[in-house]
């Protein structure tokens, strides 16, 4: 990677890599050579700090320029990157960054409005040396352009091997401690090179970069293909200006998990209802012109191709965006392997399938449905946890991946649950909830979904309803009547495609949304199924004793 950003600083040194608005509504463009020099300037700083090869070196921010040139220096004076979510806990900031033994941290942008930064620099140890990037806290020091303004460019980055340790994950996980998946230069850099065969890449390609860059996913989908095949990155400032910075981009590629794509889709079925789309698309003259405007109108016109991941995307909302002429693909992949498991190619996508496995990929089912597979971006294992490391893997190093699938006649692989994810009834029965999920999740303001019922007679489902539609509902009777009328049709044409014992006894529309910030959702919007069982599981007799198809939480 580091040999490619050199290669795109010399050879196009005045192209902008990436693109970064910043509050004052200014933009500031940075070329390759911009920065290839800023990092190397930073990583001769670091050098020069004399701390033990491989140190780790935190990073703890949203998404930025700046934070990538952290990265590339970091790795360029021989240590490794362990990232920060922006939303970690103070708990989980000083855990990483004792458990890592972080030698340094960079502080990135951080309001403590939207992020947890006031709640984590009370944990920083006052030894821990710190560095703030352009878009930090005023408050932190030293900056980074003053350090770097005071050295000359590194003249050569730390030889690594490709085996070499590059950067320690931690896996937010929906249950106790984090765990550091560590990846080499290789694994990192495999994705890459497993996906451009199937849906090649160029330096005209433009992305957006919103999802946490301390997430496996941008990192092999933005940071590292941008570095590869040297296409431009865009950033966002938060949900205010999303609009405006991905019309900004006007993204040829855009990657994004199902809570987004689902929000969109929902935003345009509160202004042109399903009914007329569907009057309007099967125009001949009218419908190409239709499609067209409404990927115009959610900042997508330019894209050519689209991913969703991290969680099931119910298939009639994958199947909508593909009817405007989007090519939707649901990507699966996880932490460990480095997001490099599966997808379809373009001309054969089925609706609810994640594809066949990504050339280099082997997969096969366990005898109770886990899916287990070897990649080429597999991980090196977790770190300081040996024995952890070792059962992960089966004896002829399958990664066991917790996931339950089937496969169709294609090969094509379809998750069903969690192997842990089954609940038992009163009634002795087990449940697989995710599957239930998909098909609830189909109504168009239901924006998540969880069905539980450990000990219950019968399953029940939660549902945040789209922020919208919950405060319209609650403030005209007409409209709560009609949506209540709608998701109890719902609930009776699911329960009557599933076993007696699956079947969900009532709906309950939740009241307060669930955010990364209530513990709800992990940083990539999947549900935490344990958490939210905490929180309702307890009032299940008092909503069963309603005897109501559909509840709204009171």
């Amino acid at each position: 990677m580091l040999e490619r950003l050199e290669h795109w600083a010399r050879t196009t040194p005045d192209r902008t890599y990436m693109t970064q608005p910043l509050p004052d509504g200014a933009v500031v463009e940075y070329s390759w050579a911009r920065v290839w020099d800023e990092a190397r300037r930073m990583a001769a700083h670091l050098h020069s700090l004399g701390l033990p090869a491989g140190s780790s070196i935190a990073i703890y921010g949203k998404n930025c320029a700046h934070w990538i040139m952290a990265d590339l220096a970091i790795w360029m004076s021989g240590h490794v990157s362990v990232p920060l979510y922006p939303s970690a806990s103070s708990q989980t900031a000083d855990y990483v960054l004792r458990h890592c033994n972080a030698r340094l941290i960079f502080i990135g942008r951080v309001d403590g409005v939207t992020d947890s930064w006031n709640d984590v620099q009370r944990v920083l140890p006052a030894s821990l040396p710190k560095i703030g990037l352009p878009l930090s806290p005023a408050s932190v020091s030293p900056r980074w352009g003053d350090l770097i303004a005071a050295r000359e460019p590194l003249a050569k980055a730390v030889e690594r091997d490709e085996n070499a340790l590059a950067t320690i994950i931690y896996t937010s996980g929906t249950t106790g401690q984090p765990k550091g998946v560590m990846h080499s230069f290789h694994s990192l850099i495999a994705p890459c090179l497993t996906t451009k065969s199937l849906w090649g890449t160029s330096t005209e390609d433009r992305m957006l970069s919103y999802l946490p860059l301390a997430h496996i996913a941008e990192r092999v989908a933005l940071e590292v293909p941008s570095l590869v095949f040297g296409f431009q990155a865009f950033f966002n400032l938060g949900l205010e200006t999303f609009a405006q910075d991905l019309k900004r981009a006007r993204p040829t590629r855009f990657f994004s998990v199902p809570r987004l794509w689902t929000k969109f889709y929902q935003a345009v079925n509160q202004q042109v209802p399903p009914e007329k789309q569907k009057l309007l698309f099967s125009d001949p003259v009218q419908g190409p012109i239709v499609k067209k405007n409404i990927l115009a109108g959610l900042g997508l016109d330019a894209a050519t191709l689209g991913f969703t991941g991290a969680a099931p995307l119910p298939a009639q909302i994958l199947s909508w965006y593909r009817e405007l002429g989007l090519d939707l693909i649901e990507v699966y992949g996880m932490t460990e392997n480095a997001a490099t498991s599966h997808a379809s190619p373009r001309e054969d996508v089925r609706p609810g399938y994640v594809g066949v496995p990504l050339p280099g990929v082997e997969c096969r089912l366990g005898e109770d449905g886990e899916v287990l597979v070897k990649s080429p971006g597999q991980m090196l294992g977790y770190y300081r946890a040996s024995e952890d490391s070792q059962q992960c893997f089966t004896s002829d190093g399958f990664f066991r991946t917790g996931d339950r699938g089937e496969l169709d006649e294609a090969g094509r692989l379809r998750i069903t649950g969690r192997v842990k994810e089954l609940f038992k009834t009163s009634k002795g029965k087990y449940v697989a909830p995710v599957p239930i999920e998909n098909r609830l999740g189909a109504h168009p303001f239901v924006e998540a979904i969880c069905v539980t019922g450990h000990g219950e007679p019968q399953p029940f489902a939660l549902l945040m309803v789209a922020a919208d539609k919950y405060r319209q509902a609650q403030a005209d009777a007409a409209t709560h009547t009609q949506l209540d009328r709608e998701l109890a049709t719902l609930l009776e044409q699911v329960n009557g495609s599933l076993e007696d014992h699956e079947q969900v006894e009532y709906l309950v529309v939740v009241k307060e949304p669930w955010t990364i910030e209530s513990g709800l959702l992990t940083p990539t919007m999947k549900i935490r199924r344990s958490q939210i069982e905490d929180r309702y599981l307890a009032r299940a007799a008092q909503w069963r004793d309603l005897a109501q198809p559909v509840i709204w939480e009171s």
